[in-house]
């Protein structure tokens, strides 16, 4: 133990000792500094400190009586109060001066296009066109007098900011006690929000005229801790400035005091229950709402998230003024493809609640096309050989009149410096990506066309039975199932088949079940990782696949007339990299390793080798675009190779088939909402007509935003397992070779002779 002179202690070992007895911080080396500095040699020398002279004297400061004559909880309190008045004078932000132009600010309080013309001209630089007359009136009216209004322009005309412009210029007159802005996320919304505070923090002119909202703000000078304390005249001002939600402050006389500005995501948890509680006692609830794009790429080519969106448009944004109180809104949306949630809500039969409006770039094209197709000739010619596409410009100089002729364009000036028209400007961006222009400038997107006769969505969701999930028909001579392993979950899929491949999609889901009506692989919730904690991947698969089949394989399913019949077949895919050995691990050591099976897709496309001309070895097993090898490998397995190209079309073709008719594939229930996610999973891929090695086959490929297609899969695995337990479809059979009749070699030599 290391032992210590109390009379000669340096200064860091004695706020060592002190702080060490369980008290917190008794002492710090500042305030030792400054008794040591008052004090003198009479506690230490100039190196040391003696504890016990350092307490006397600091008992002989305590008891010493103040040379003004008071106590020192008098001193003390005079302290404080003289803090607390330091503290007082500097959260006050002073009056508030008087507004430079009251005559600007009436007008501007008045018009909302005068508002945007005077306090934002570097934003609205150019002039007006009759589009955004129009569209300025209705947000106008929309602001003052309640509706609903929903608007697509083209890309760059502003739409975005006009309506932040009109939340703002909103909360500054008063039409409106609590703004909410939203957008497809939330991250956007807080963006959204973002550049309002900045309009308030940085506008010159809007600090001239709208003092008692700026002041308060600039007094914060961006440091959000003052805003608890912040007073005008001795009142709190009650500012919030917060990146989700800002409440204008609480002034005398200000049309915007207390005023709430809040942004949120597109998702009902977000939305619901938006309230602030004023200064009055009143608690106030969302009258405007702002909805800028609130769909995204992927939710636009997925009908089930656009039907989502629009629901919850229809009930938690609508709703969010609370019970028999009317909400005004406004969006900005872009269509990104027919049928999706903005092109729904701009169409007035559909939505005529929101009143949608839909304005293009060019609402007639010059009818001069062969001058239009030299333009855009020599233009690409000298971008090909590093140019910046002037010749192209002295063309249409030349020949303007002529290539104008016909055009009818919105905004006449809205081009580039090198471009001497609107109509160029639009030509050129119509010649740079026609189904970019289409979708963002003219707001009627290109219909793709993918593959002949595609089955979409609705049609597929409304081909229903009527069987209650998991009732099997009473005509159903099979059932098979199949298993897409996927490193988050399991899909899983089981049908029931006639012989003559009529079809029933008997239960389908995942393992864990995710118990959402709506999910993707991507965003799912419940792993197989979370359901085995502990485990590796492999180890989690197995799992998964143990408890998935003693759920589904070992049951009895009833059938109509109360026969219980078993899955005759189950097919596990097996191509998924890190699962396929643990795929077959289970299919060998299963208690249901009778039934099931590895399988493997193949694509085999027009140049490929079709299974028909493999040559078949002894022992294989060949069907209809399937075969088991009879070689088992390193894995002592057997499986089944799978065509997917012509199991993809024969799946479609059964759903394409009218009920009743033979071979035909429909899906239980009454109600076509429970299918919206199988649906977009089924057409997640589309189909090219594809001709090599004299051969025309049908190519499946996956959309461009490559949505899920996993129970697509599941039920080409179902099909192909129902082939092998011998449903035929008429016409499909496989044709036999005879076989030649043996002959002995008796015979043979008798013949010979």
């Amino acid at each position: 133990m290391v032992q210590i002179n109390p009379t000669k202690l340096k200064p860091t070992d004695l706020t060592r000792l002190l702080n060490s007895a369980g008290f917190g911080e008794v002492l710090n080396e500042r305030t030792l500094r400054r008794h040591r500095n008052r004090a003198g040699y009479t506690i230490g020398d100039a190196r040391t400190i003696n504890l016990f002279r350092y307490a006397a004297w600091l008992t002989q400061q305590y008891l010493a009586p103040p040379k003004d004559g008071r106590s020192y909880d008098e001193i003390r309190e005079a302290a404080r109060l003289r803090n607390a008045e330091l503290a007082r004078a500097g959260q006050d932000i002073g009056q508030i001066p008087a507004v430079v132009n009251p005559d600007r600010k009436a007008k501007a309080m008045a018009s909302f296009k005068y508002f945007c013309e005077v306090y934002f001209p570097e934003v609205f630089y150019l002039t007006w066109s009759a589009d955004h007359h129009k569209v300025i009136t209705k947000i106008e009216q929309a602001v003052l007098k309640g509706g609903l209004f929903a608007l697509a322009m083209p890309r760059g005309s502003g739409k975005t900011v006009l309506m932040q412009m009109a939340c703002l210029w909103s909360a500054l007159i008063g039409a409106t006690e609590f703004v909410c802005l939203i957008a497809a996320s939330a991250d956007r919304a807080k963006n959204l929000l973002e550049n309002i505070k900045v309009w308030l923090e940085t506008n010159q002119l809007l600090h001239e005229d709208f003092p008692e909202v700026t002041l308060p703000i600039l007094a914060l000078e961006r440091i959000t801790n003052r805003q608890k304390g912040q007073k005008h005249n001795s009142i709190p001002t009650r500012i919030e400035w917060a990146a989700d939600k800002i409440v204008l402050p609480t002034i005398e006389g200000s049309t915007a005091s207390g005023v709430v500005i809040s942004c949120s995501g597109m998702k009902g948890s977000d939305i619901r229950g938006q309230n602030h509680a004023r200064a009055d006692g009143k608690v106030v609830r969302p009258q405007l709402v702002m909805v800028d794009d609130p769909q995204t790429t992927e939710s636009a080519w997925s009908p089930s998230q656009s039907q989502r969106r629009e629901a919850i448009l229809a009930g938690d944004v609508l709703g969010m003024a609370g019970p028999g109180k009317k909400i005004s809104g406004l969006m900005a949306c872009t269509v990104i493809r027919p049928g999706d949630m903005a092109d729904n809500i701009l169409d007035r039969e559909k939505h005529p609640e929101w009143q949608g409006e839909r304005t293009k770039m060019v609402y007639a094209f010059p009818t001069n096309e062969k001058l239009w197709a030299q333009y855009a000739e020599i233009r690409a010619d000298s971008l090909r050989n590093d140019g910046d596409g002037s010749q192209a410009t002295e063309f249409y100089r030349e020949n303007r009149e002529a290539m104008d002729a016909g055009s009818v364009i919105a905004w006449p000036e809205r081009h580039n410096t090198d471009e001497l028209s609107a109509i160029q400007h639009a030509m050129n961006l119509k010649f740079r990506d026609e189904a970019a222009f289409f979708a963002e400038y003219q707001n009627e997107p290109i219909v793709e066309t993918e593959g002949e006769e595609m089955l979409n969505a609705d049609q597929i969701a409304a081909k229903l039975n009527g069987y209650n999930r998991g009732v099997v028909p009473i005509s159903c001579h099979n059932l098979t199932m199949f298993v897409d392993v996927q490193q988050k979950a399991l899909f899983w899929m089981i049908c029931g088949w006639e012989t003559d491949f009529t079809g029933y999609i008997l239960d389908y889901g995942t393992w864990p079940e995710q118990k959402r009506l709506y999910f993707t692989l991507r965003d799912i919730r419940r792993t197989i990782a979370q359901q085995k904690p502990g485990t590796g991947l492999e180890g989690a698969i197995y799992h998964a696949l143990e408890q998935l089949s003693e759920q589904k394989l070992s049951r009895l399913y009833t059938r109509e007339d109360g026969l219980d019949i078993k899955i005759d077949r189950c097919l596990i895919d097996a191509n998924w990299g890190q699962s396929t050995d643990v795929v077959y691990q289970f299919c060998r050591q299963s208690r249901f390793s009778g039934i099931v099976l590895p399988s493997h897709g193949k694509f085999v496309g027009a140049s490929s080798i079709p299974f028909s001309e493999y040559k078949r070895k002894r022992g294989d097993r060949v069907g209809l675009h399937w075969r088991i090898p009879n070689t088992t490998g390193k894995r002592a397995m057997r499986h089944v190779l799978i065509d997917t190209n012509f199991w993809k079309s024969f799946v479609h073709a059964r759903l394409a088939v009218s009920m009743g008719d033979p071979g035909a594939v429909s899906l239980f229930g009454r109600d076509e909402t429970t299918h919206r996610l199988l649906a977009e999973h089924l057409t997640a891929e589309y189909r090219i007509k594809t001709m090599a090695r004299d051969r025309t086959v049908d190519e499946w490929k996956l959309k461009a935003i490559r949505p899920d297609n996993h129970w697509l899969d599941c039920l080409v695995g179902c099909a192909v397992a129902a082939s092998m337990e011998g449903a035929k479809l008429f016409g499909t059979e496989l044709g036999h070779t005879p076989q030649a009749a043996r002959i002995k070699l008796s015979e043979l030599q008798r013949k010979k002779q």
